[in-house]
């Protein structure tokens, strides 16, 4: 049988930095919005939906993960090393997105749902085909672990996970952004998809 990421071998340390290169990007992202922010503050929804929405994203990162190694680890719908690389590939370009997502977006990037004083539709970037692209990047990212896991079921499994939490999340988001934005984003939503161009 192929070699999977969870043998003691050169690929997995691979899946690793990848993973460390997420999380470091995650921060570093966040910390640039903040400093171009400067000191506007975030009106948070302090909303149970709100709250719900927040904590089930980290259950859906650490969930998609957890089944990502164990499908990798009984080797379930197991693929050829080959998709392993294809996986990291695919990994990246989630980051890689997300990243350029939340740049685009700049100061009103927030892990919270809410807004910001005087805040704008931004429909540059990716924003000006899809209304959350920094999802699609996460989407991508998920999609990216289950081929790197060199097991379909993972990409399934995975993707099914992000459906729940971030269609759950966006619906919630795009009521307060319709509530406080106006017309100005209902009018933005009829010409833009959520995740996919014209598609979703």
């Amino acid at each position: 049988m192929s070699s999977n990421i969870l043998t003691s071998n050169y690929p997995g340390i691979g899946f690793v930095i990848v993973l460390i290169c997420f999380f470091v990007s995650e921060s570093i992202g966040a910390m640039i919005s903040r400093i171009r922010r400067g000191s506007v503050r975030v009106q948070r929804v302090r909303s149970l939906s709100g709250v719900v929405s927040n904590f089930m994203v980290v259950l859906a990162w650490m969930a998609a993960l957890v089944f990502s190694l164990i499908f990798g680890k009984i080797g379930i719908a197991f693929l050829p090393e080959l998709v392993y690389y294809v996986g990291l590939a695919v990994m990246v370009a989630g980051i890689a997105f997300r990243q350029w997502s939340i740049f685009v977006l700049g100061r009103y990037f927030s892990s919270v749902i809410g807004v910001q004083k005087e805040q704008k539709v931004v429909d540059s970037g990716p924003y000006h085909w899809i209304r959350h692209p920094s999802y699609t990047g996460a989407l991508i990212f998920y999609a990216g672990m289950g081929l790197a896991v060199q097991s379909w079921a993972a990409v399934l499994v995975d993707v099914a996970i992000f459906g729940l939490v971030y269609g759950y999340r966006i619906f919630i988001e795009e009521k307060v952004l319709i509530s406080e934005l106006g017309n100005s984003y209902a009018e933005y939503m009829k010409r833009t998809k959520r995740l996919i161009p014209k598609i979703v």
